[in-house]
């Protein structure tokens, strides 16, 4: 039997009025141009939400407390050389004005309405953003044999 390595990551849905906040990557060499949200590698030695609170300090700018995170849901995802447990988290409220705290791996940030998210979005993020239910979800991403871009 194999040991399986899997990596976490999280993914912060911050939303406001029907919209919900999006950030454009770049120069981190994965899907770079493409629409995303606050999100990032879990630390090792770190809990999911206090993963989604550093993160979105160091994206956004904003100090959400973690009372404040609610997980909607969870995703494995298999990229071409690696395999991810994804947390996606959703934000019932933060301090602080969003800013762009990354310009060197972020070219913009914006909101967007829920019904009409960009098209150029990293895959498995927009199918979360339309996963997202009131109650906890779970799927799998890039195991039906379609290429994933590999993470770096």
């Amino acid at each position: 039997m194999r040991t399986p390595i899997f990596y976490g990551s999280v993914h912060v849905f911050l939303s406001r009025n029907g919209e919900t906040l999006l950030l454009k990557r770049k120069n981190t060499g994965f899907m770079d141009g493409k629409w995303s949200v606050v999100a990032g590698r879990i630390d090792g030695g770190e809990e999911v939400k206090a993963a989604a609170v550093r993160e979105a300090k160091e994206e956004a700018g904003i100090d959400i407390r973690p009372e404040d995170l609610e997980i909607t849901g969870i995703m494995h995802r298999k990229n071409t050389n690696s395999e991810w447990i994804d947390f996606f988290l959703r934000a019932r409220g933060w301090q602080g004005e969003i800013g762009n705290m990354e310009p060197h791996k972020c070219e913009e940030l914006r909101w967007f309405p829920e019904d009409a998210l960009p098209a150029d979005m990293v895959p498995y993020v927009r199918e979360a953003l339309l996963n997202r239910q009131e109650s906890l979800w779970f799927d799998s991403f890039g195991w039906a044999g379609v290429p994933v871009q590999a993470a770096p």
